[in-house]
C-alpha cells in the first residue's frame, strides 16, 4: 500500500512538473515571437515612415499571421511604443556603465548623439511620437512613462553640474538640443557619413559647454 501511494505521488509530481515545463516553454515561445514582431517593426521603420507601415506589413516581415500580432499588441501604436521601451532599456545600460566608469560629460554627450545616429529606427520613433503627438490613450500613457524614464537618466548627468537647481528643466533643454542637432544634420546633403558625424559632435559639444557654463553662472 505504501509503495502504491509513493508511486502515485511520484506520478502526480511528474505531471505537475510536466505542466510547469510546458507552461514555461509556452511563455518562452511567446516572448520569442513578441521579439520577432518588434524586430520586424523596427526594421520596417528604418525603410518607411510610420503611416506607411501596416500590421500586415509587419506580419509578413516577421513571418507570422496578421491576426496573431494582435494577441501581443492591441494596436500599431502599442507595438512601436513597446519597441521604443526595449531600446530605452539598452540606452540605460550603456548610460549607467558610463556613469559608473566616471566618464566625462563630454564623453557621455557624444555617446548619446552617436546612439541617435546609429539607431535610426529608435530615433525615428522618438521623433515621430514627439512631432505628431498622435497616440491612443493606453500607448500615450506608456510613451509618457518612457519619456520620464529617459529624462531621469539625463537628470543624473545634469545633477553633476553646478547650478542644477532647476534639474528637470535643464535636462529637457539639454536633451532637446541634442535631438535637434541630430535631426537637423544626420541626413545633411552633400556630406559623407563621417563628415556629418563630426559636425554633429562639434555642435553637441558646443551645446554641452554653453549649457554647463550657464549653469555655473546660475
Amino acid at each position: 500500500m505504501i509503495i502504491i501511494t509513493l508511486l502515485i505521488m511520484n506520478q502526480e509530481e511528474e505531471t505537475v512538473g510536466d505542466k510547469s515545463t510546458f507552461k514555461q516553454l509556452r511563455e518562452d515561445e511567446r516572448e520569442v515571437r513578441k521579439r520577432l514582431i518588434i524586430k520586424a517593426a523596427k526594421e520596417l521603420f528604418e525603410e518607411k515612415s510610420f503611416h506607411e507601415i501596416g500590421m500586415r506589413d509587419i506580419a509578413v516581415k516577421a513571418g507570422v499571421s496578421a491576426a496573431s500580432i494582435y494577441r501581443y499588441f492591441p494596436s500599431r501604436d502599442d507595438l512601436f511604443v513597446e519597441a521604443l521601451i526595449q531600446d530605452i532599456n539598452e540606452i540605460e545600460e550603456r548610460f549607467q556603465q558610463r556613469l559608473e566608469h566616471r566618464d566625462t560629460i563630454e564623453d557621455i554627450t557624444l555617446a548619446v548623439v552617436d546612439y541617435m545616429i546609429d539607431n535610426e529606427a529608435t530615433f525615428q520613433m522618438m521623433c515621430h511620437f514627439m512631432i505628431r503627438g498622435e497616440l491612443n490613450p493606453q500607448a500615450l500613457k506608456k510613451f509618457n512613462g518612457v519619456q520620464r524614464y529617459f529624462l531621469n537618466m539625463f537628470d543624473k548627468l545634469v545633477k553633476g553640474t553646478e547650478g542644477s537647481g532647476k534639474l528637470r528643466l535643464n535636462t529637457q533643454a539639454f536633451f532637446a538640443s541634442l535631438a535637434g542637432i541630430v535631426l537637423t544634420f544626420r541626413n545633411y546633403p552633400g556630406r559623407t557619413a563621417e563628415e556629418k558625424r563630426k559636425a554633429i559632435h562639434k555642435l553637441a559639444l558646443i551645446i554641452m559647454r554653453q549649457g554647463t557654463d550657464a549653469l555655473d553662472k546660475a
